[in-house]
């Protein structure tokens, strides 16, 4: 008589996807329970990111390149990343400083939830101490493991389920797209700050460039860049 085989059972595209997600942001949201203040939940995201997904790549014999973790099109990133650095700066800059005269006019309950910057502000151009550390760690910790995890898994397997979209500049947005976005928005919850849902929208430029350029590199550098003008602004505008 012949035996059969049992084949383990393997989740689709988006039980795999949205639940290591889960898993990802549950332990993030235990480190800062049990480690608050320490950077003990900044290193369990960097190794979550880049180690959850491996999980899954072994069992179809993939590596990171297949998730867009390549410097295949690094000119088209660099190009992509210079243009909308350019654009988008002094557009965000106007923004930040409108929001700046806003803020003082705001309710308090309503101010604390948009953002932790309070008191007098005045733009003076400084850079923020440690300047040369803190660009190792928003480039190396921060952007390229979260651009890795998001638009280089989540979004590719997402879009394994849904590939249908429609093209925008060069890029494809459709439902893996958004539900990206969103579960990049709703991860920055794990530390219960809800002004940072605000990344959403960073996020649909960091995903729009990986759907032009088919890697990760140019959302990495333009999202450590985000992160680095970002805190210039609040050093320079709050001291």
């Amino acid at each position: 008589m012949t035996q059969a085989v049992t084949t383990p059972w393997r989740p689709n595209a988006v039980q795999e996807a949205v639940g290591l997600w889960a898993v990802g942001f549950l332990a993030i949201v235990a480190a800062f329970l049990l480690w608050g203040g320490t950077s003990v939940p900044k290193l369990v995201a960097t190794v979550g990111f880049l180690y959850l997904p491996l999980i899954p790549m072994r069992w179809r014999d993939e590596d990171y390149s297949d998730y867009g973790l390549s410097l295949r099109a690094w000119r088209q990133d660099l190009k992509l990343f210079l243009v909308l650095s350019a654009v988008v700066g002094p557009l965000f800059f106007l923004g930040f400083a409108g929001f700046v005269e806003v803020l003082p006019h705001l309710p308090p309950a309503l101010a604390k939830h948009l953002t932790p910057l309070m008191g007098e502000a005045r733009f003076q151009p400084r850079l923020p101490p440690r300047f040369g550390e803190w660009f190792v760690d928003q480039l190396f910790v921060v952007a390229l493991p979260e651009e890795f995890f998001y638009r280089g898994y989540v979004q590719t397997r997402l879009r394994d389920a849904w590939p249908q979209g429609r093209k925008f500049l060069g890029g494809r947005l459709g439902p893996a797209f958004w539900l990206t976005a969103l579960l990049f928005a709703l991860g920055h919850l794990a530390i219960f700050q809800a002004w940072r849902l605000s990344v959403f929208f960073p996020a649909l430029l960091f995903g729009w460039m990986r759907e032009r350029t088919g890697t990760v590199l140019g959302a990495a550098l333009f999202h450590a860049a985000c992160n680095l003008y970002v805190r210039f602004l609040e050093v320079s505008f709050f001291g």
